[in-house]
């Protein structure tokens, strides 16, 4: 089963910042600057902390990782979006 993250991060070195994003973009869609929301199987979340642990200095970068439940409840009340509308992440196929 799939589950809905949202990924905040907090990255000090330009450089990192940029390759974050980057890394970020193969995992969710992004919502707002340093924050994404991801759709994740069990295994894609765990690969997910392994390359922002590669990628990040976790003495001076923070991560949050935030469960907002199933992906397939399709709840939005557990996320209040005031201003311009966050689309959820669509779960269309991707071509690689």
């Amino acid at each position: 089963m799939r589950r809905r993250y949202m990924v905040c991060y907090d990255v000090s070195d330009p450089g990192r910042l940029r390759q974050t994003y980057k890394k970020m973009l193969g995992f969710g869609e992004h919502v707002q600057y340093s924050v994404f929301m991801c759709d994740l199987s069990e295994k894609e979340k765990a690969l997910l902390e392994d390359a922002l642990q590669d990628l990040l200095d976790l003495r001076q970068d923070r991560v949050l990782i935030v469960d907002v439940g199933s992906s397939e409840e399709r709840r939005t009340s557990r996320i209040v979006v005031m201003g311009s509308p966050v689309n959820p992440p669509s779960r269309d196929p991707v071509i690689v």
